[in-house]
């Protein structure tokens, strides 16, 4: 029986998104407090204590995370969709330097003073990045409200004032990272009235973005010779664990790696390292070192490291593209028939793999699109690319019946952005993914629920669709399969309707995500558990199993 679309009981989280969609309609600056009681009244699961007058430090520390240190010393957040609606704006972004975040990525400039530029590719950049500063601001002011005039912040204080834990004041050091002590003293100091001007956006706008994205990938994928738009299998996920794989520079340099990691401790892993060396567990060790490659790397200012990893990976026939026109979701184009198979992790070596040399097809492997991003980027693809020959998708979710770690397979998925149920026969099912999973549970005939962002939902809201069986919450499902919808359909996609595509594509489907968050849970929380070497299980379990169908299936085509 298919499943129905859930009633929802979600008025407040909708008059929030109507709230600051109409306010950002404004030609000038919109001052945050102008969204605070609208956010505050969603009751957000990520923002409990929203109107509380006691801090509320894991949404401080989420938001901080994902904004750059340097937001104590800004005033306006400007959001545009391209240079040129910048420059139009009197913003010389061009001559900012860029400044990241630690737990998202957006292209962001900083022109030294007072304002930030933020670079939007979708409606869900908006979506995500309004309630983040909103709860920012929030939470900052009743902070300062506690600390005002202290000079000397000593950890002992901020917990007296603050009424923390050490759980909690970890959270909030965790949430400033190495700017903590900089940023408790701004708190302290004064504060925040922040401000948000949104330049004139549009669809159209966003379709550009996505044009330049292509352009920017289009000029390394068509060949001289025929054919000249080879097919492809799409991927999205991220940028290390297939190129680690299929590239295996960590393997043929372990014996540096294993230096490099005695010597430096990153993350505090080299204890972890000795205990995996002494046990001789290839896989674990493996994984570790694959883990631990981004640090390697990074650690070399020089970025000599850098150059060597990308010339090992470019001789399997790996090419890495930066930013592709300026737009922050990189991508890697691989050659089937370019890969080593000296190199590659053992647990891709399937039998006849030799014959993969007589391919002509490419993986194209996308960096995690946020939200409707991937309903634009998957559109412009699939109008460059040849032959598509399969979609595998590998995301992040909260999962509310499963734990950090585990892996959730869905067949149904309710998308936020269209109001509609999506039905599809996924390519994977448990007894693919288990043989790779060594610490988690696979749970397949899962349903999930595609959200605007993490703020904008509440426990009244995951309740209803819990009820009716929605366990896995994410942003990128239902904006990758309207696109399917619109590569083998001859209309755009609707609304608000049940949406059939099983055996109705002639490339398959397929949806991994992996849990990083438990909201029902208080022991595991997006909030204070960092996936960071604990996700390495479940995110290569998923790569590995990917590649493989991918490899699995271009056998079976080379060798009809």
């Amino acid at each position: 029986m298919e499943r129905q679309p859930p009633v929802l009981p979600s008025d407040e989280i909708d008059l929030y998104v109507r709230t600051y969609n109409s306010l950002l309609r404004s030609s000038g600056r919109v001052r945050v407090r102008a969204f605070e009681e609208a956010h505050a009244y969603c009751n957000s699961s990520l923002h409990p204590r929203a109107l509380s007058v006691e801090p509320d430090v894991s949404a401080f520390a989420y938001a901080a995370a994902r904004l750059p240190t340097e937001m104590p010393r800004i005033e306006l957040v400007v959001l545009g969709q391209s240079h040129e609606l910048f420059e139009a704006a009197k913003f010389d972004v061009r001559n900012w330097p860029q400044v990241r975040t630690r737990g998202r990525r957006r292209p962001l400039r900083f022109d030294g003073k007072s304002t930030l530029a933020a670079f939007i590719s979708s409606v869900s950049d908006i979506d995500d990045l309004i309630p983040i500063i909103t709860a920012y601001q929030i939470e900052w002011n009743k902070m300062h409200a506690r600390l005002r005039g202290e000079a000397s912040l000593t950890d002992a204080l901020v917990r007296e004032k603050l009424g923390l834990d050490e759980d909690a004041l970890r959270v909030l050091q965790d949430g400033f990272g190495a700017a903590y002590a900089v940023g408790m003293a701004a708190v302290a100091a004064r504060e925040i009235d922040l401000s948000v001007q949104m330049l004139a956006s549009s669809y159209s706008q966003f379709q550009r973005a996505a044009q330049r994205w292509w352009s920017g990938i289009e000029p390394s994928y068509v060949r001289k010779a025929p054919p000249r738009r080879p097919p492809v299998y799409f991927v999205s996920s991220n940028t290390h664990a297939i190129a680690n794989l299929v590239g295996g520079y960590a393997n043929a340099h372990k014996d540096e790696m294993i230096d490099f990691v005695r010597t430096s401790n990153p993350e505090g892993l080299a204890p972890s390292l000795e205990d995996v060396l002494i046990r001789g567990d290839e896989h674990e060790i493996t994984g570790l070192l694959h883990y631990l490659l981004r640090a390697y790397i990074h650690a070399d200012a020089s970025g000599a490291r850098m150059h060597s990893v990308r010339a090992f990976e470019a001789a399997s026939g790996l090419m890495h593209l930066s930013e592709p026109g300026h737009v922050d979701v990189d991508v890697q184009l691989i050659e089937l028939s370019k890969i080593d198979l000296a190199r590659v992790d053992p647990r891709l070596l399937i039998p006849g793999l030799e014959r993969i040399a007589r391919s002509e097809a490419l993986i194209v492997n996308i960096d995690y699109p946020l939200g409707m991003a991937a309903y634009h980027l998957l559109s412009r693809l699939g109008q460059g690319v040849g032959e598509l020959l399969g979609l595998y998708v590998m995301g992040k979710a909260a999962t509310l019946n499963g734990r950090v770690g585990d892996v959730m397979l869905s067949g149904t998925v309710y998308d936020e952005h269209t109001r509609n149920t999506f039905l599809f026969d996924n390519a994977f099912g448990s007894k693919d993914i288990e043989p790779h999973l060594r610490h988690g549970n696979v749970f397949d005939n899962q349903a999930a629920l595609t959200v605007r962002s993490a703020f904008l939902q509440n426990r009244n809201y995951m309740n209803a669709f819990y009820r009716d069986g929605y366990t896995v919450l994410e942003m990128e499902a239902g904006p990758f399969l309207a696109g399917v919808y619109e590569l083998v359909n001859t209309t755009r996609v609707r609304t608000n309707e049940i949406v059939h595509l099983s055996g109705r594509t002639p490339f398959e489907v397929g949806l991994l995500h992996y849990a990083s968050d438990t909201p029902y849970s208080r022991r595991e929380s997006l909030l204070s558990k960092s996936l960071s070497y604990f996700g390495v299980d479940s995110t290569y379990a998923c790569a590995i199993t990917i590649v493989r169908r991918i490899l699995e299936r271009e056998l079976a085509r080379v060798t009809h």
